[in-house]
């Protein structure tokens, strides 16, 4: 097998206006696509991290919550890679959108920082 990267990650929105909002608005990814699917009672918008990956957001009528603490078993977070964590992370709290304070990751010695989206997703974003 010859993975070549990672194509997408889903994530299903408790409210979809809101969610695209966060993720084009303020976080600044791009749309490739949007679909409304009838028959699922459902949107799947396409959105562009900028290096050939994308966040397929969803949304569904009545999704249940998703357990983040204490840690559940599963995906734990989605990083983003940015070039400078202490400059992203200002301009997310100048959009409005908390940060944990910036540390250093032990192991690489690179800044991070953790934050949520409209559903308490954890999301990072990491230098590099």
């Amino acid at each position: 097998m010859d993975i070549s990267g990672i194509h997408h990650c889903a994530i299903i929105s408790s409210d979809y206006a809101r969610s695209k909002h966060f993720y084009v608005d303020l976080l600044g990814l791009k749309i490739i696509n949007e679909t409304y699917r009838n028959e699922r009672q459902s949107y799947k918008l396409d959105l562009s991290i900028g290096n050939g990956s994308q966040i397929e957001l969803f949304s569904f009528p009545n999704p249940p919550s998703r357990p983040t603490r204490p840690e559940a078993c599963g995906l734990r977070h989605l990083a983003f890679a940015v070039p400078d964590v202490d400059a992203a992370a200002r301009e997310l709290n100048e959009k409005g959108i908390d940060t944990e304070p910036i540390r250093i990751d032990a192991i690489t010695d690179k800044p991070f920082t953790f934050f949520r989206d409209p559903d308490n997703l954890p999301l990072e974003l990491y230098q590099g």
